[in-house]
């Protein structure tokens, strides 16, 4: 059985508010011996007057935001996931997912799919990646990585899981708007039957984002969700109801397409 934590929090203006929320979060997950903890993306500094600061708050990820989540992953083998901008030297910035354990950073994705929809567009400060996400073991299960904007890409998802993914972890900032709530779980929700996988969908809350975390399992079941405020809770990632779901419902072992390429031009 693997714990996960889910860290719902509202980022604020200021840098070291926000790396003194994860920090207490990172203490409070040890403490319940949680062995992985997701946190939302984007969680440097946000300001809804702004929307260039994701650009100007950028820091690289040997600066001080992630060198002080280094520091207080260093005394425990606990998993921490989240989602930070860093510079990418010509002006504008990468969405990075990372994952940090034991004072260091064990994986890094940059983010493919950039929110250009609902009249935002991500892609005004940020260069996305170029490589599919890797996989990342934790208590013996296979941690597939994927960031807000790319649950609405079915191909990424099934991409991970043909690749053996047990898990899929998404962190995210869910713009409020009409129907948006609706798309969050539909889509959430679907990731994780369509590929027999469990989804741990974090998400920021405050005056713009959703919240609405939640945990789903296989067969489609959600096992733990949040509201719209500020909380961190937890979740039971259960191998043998993933053995269970696989075998009542071999999707991935019926399927009839090969697995899931990134386009040349995007490579």
């Amino acid at each position: 059985m693997l714990k996960v934590a889910l860290g719902q929090f509202a980022v604020g203006r200021e840098w070291q508010e926000n790396a003194d929320t994860c920090v207490t979060l990172m203490a409070s997950a040890h403490a319940a011996n949680a062995q992985l903890l997701v946190l939302p993306e984007g969680i440097l500094a946000r300001d809804i007057t702004d929307p260039d600061i994701v650009r100007k708050s950028a820091q690289p990820l040997d600066g001080p935001f992630l060198s002080q989540l280094l520091a207080a992953s260093a005394t425990n083998d606990m998993t921490t996931m989240m989602c930070v901008h860093s510079p990418t030297g010509d002006g504008r910035i990468h969405n990075n997912l990372i994952a940090l354990r034991a004072g260091k950073i064990v994986a890094r994705y940059i983010k493919l799919h950039l929110y250009d929809a609902f009249s935002m567009k991500e892609s005004t400060n940020v260069t996305p990646g170029t490589e599919v996400p890797p996989l990342l073991d934790v208590g013996g299960l296979k941690i597939g990585l994927m960031t807000c904007y790319d649950v609405r890409f079915p191909e990424l998802a099934r991409r991970l899981a043909h690749d053996g993914a047990d898990v899929l972890v998404l962190p995210s900032a869910w713009v409020k708007g009409p129907l948006k709530e609706m798309h969050w779980e539909v889509l959430v929700t679907a990731r994780a039957l369509e590929n027999t996988c469990y989804m741990v969908a974090v998400g920021e809350c405050g005056e713009r984002n959703i919240g609405a975390s939640m945990v789903v399992d296989p067969l489609g079941v959600v096992t733990a969700r949040a509201g719209e405020a500020p909380t961190l809770f937890f979740a039971d990632i259960d191998p043998a109801r993933l053995a269970h779901a696989r075998k009542v419902l071999p999707a991935l072992e019926n399927r009839r397409f090969d697995r899931p390429e990134l386009r040349k031009e995007n490579t």
